[in-house]
């Protein structure tokens, strides 16, 4: 066993705190891996306050997890030790169904094994995420960092950069396109950095005016002022794409129609029912579709990371000491950070 030491919530409703407990030894397959920094997620705060209602405590979060391989199993050949790697929200699926054997981990049918608060396929102990000193993952769930990406700007690409840049590729993004981004936290300014990669012509939407510039900053080429009836008028029928980043319930229905036929409108952001309802007509009359996208495989992942390296695309971060981070979960419920937080783990040490 590798000792190890992280930061958990033992309840709902405690804090965070220090928490020493124990890695598995290696086994064949698997890569143990020093944690350099990690990425703080909305959803770590969610699950780490059972908001979902299928928490599991203690609680250890953290699947935007970069560091350095301190060993590998008999049968690892993808990594060495002092290698560069990345874990993200997965760390293990059936890997035998569909989904798995079409690289695509996260639609596991009998579902995805997460870095944190699941159970071991094999052992049956309890996933411990990054938030912590170490990490052991199988061979397959482990990613290769490239040399020209910033080890910490790198952390939030496993997960609010996969989150957004999966579903601009599956449903073929491309030159020319008009694409709307919907919220611009930790997930929409992603967004806009793909699609204008892409190629895409690119268009924020936000309630508030004062993110016109900021918003230019990231890529984007227009900002239209979701509040302003004006604005959505004349915004009818432009899009080809809207990538929805906005977590909470809200109408949809306006956004559909800036869709042109066949358009496209992608929620990454909301997990539940949609409120208020979304009205048919705004989806018959254009052939129009709502769609859904869940983070990504193992080999997309990877994609990710190595379109990020070749148009130097980096998330924007806040670091953070590790005993800031009760403070930090305030801060991202409230949206005061620009745009993801990510843990210094030296801090961890201290």
């Amino acid at each position: 066993m590798i000792k190890a030491i992280g930061y958990a919530a033992q309840t709902s409703t405690a804090p965070l705190a220090p928490m020493n407990f124990e890695r598995r030894t290696p086994r064949a397959d698997d890569v143990a891996i020093e944690v350099l920094f990690c990425g703080v997620c909305h959803s770590d705060i969610h699950q780490a306050r059972n908001e979902w209602g299928f928490a599991s405590y203690p609680l250890m979060p953290g699947h935007e997890i970069v560091g350095k391989v301190t060993s590998v199993g008999a049968d690892v050949n993808r990594y060495k030790v002092g290698d560069m790697v990345g874990v993200g929200c997965l760390v293990d699926s059936c890997r035998h169904c569909e989904a798995c054997e079409s690289n695509l981990e996260q639609y596991c049918v009998e579902g995805p094994t997460q870095t944190y608060a699941s159970k071991d396929r094999i052992d049956g102990t309890l996933t411990m995420g990054g938030y912590s000193s170490s990490i052991v993952v199988s061979e397959r769930f482990v990613l290769s960092i490239p040399a020209t990406l910033d080890l910490a700007s790198a952390a939030p690409i496993l997960c609010a950069g996969i989150t957004t840049y999966s579903p601009l590729k599956h449903f073929g993004v491309k030159k020319g396109d008009k694409v709307g981004v919907l919220g611009m936290g930790g997930l929409g300014h992603m967004g806009i950095k793909f699609a204008k990669a892409m190629g895409a012509e690119v268009t924020l939407f936000t309630r508030s005016e004062a993110k016109a510039e900021e918003a230019r900053r990231q890529g984007a080429d227009h900002v239209i002022v979701s509040t302003d009836a004006k604005q959505m008028k004349a915004a009818a029928g432009r899009f080809n794409f809207l990538l929805d980043t906005i977590p909470v319930q809200h109408d949809l229905n306006p956004y559909l129609q800036t869709l042109t036929f066949d358009g496209v409108h992608i929620l990454v952001g909301l997990i539940e029912h949609m409120e208020p309802p979304v009205h048919a007509f705004n989806l018959v009359a254009k052939r129009r579709v709502i769609a859904g996208s869940m983070i990504g495989g193992l080999v997309e992942t990877q994609e990710v990371l190595d379109f990020c390296a070749e148009h130097s695309i980096t998330c924007d971060i806040e670091m953070l000491d590790i005993r800031n981070i009760n403070e930090a979960f305030e801060r991202v419920v409230k949206g005061d950070v620009k745009y993801r937080f990510v843990i210094d783990m030296a801090t961890l040490k201290a």
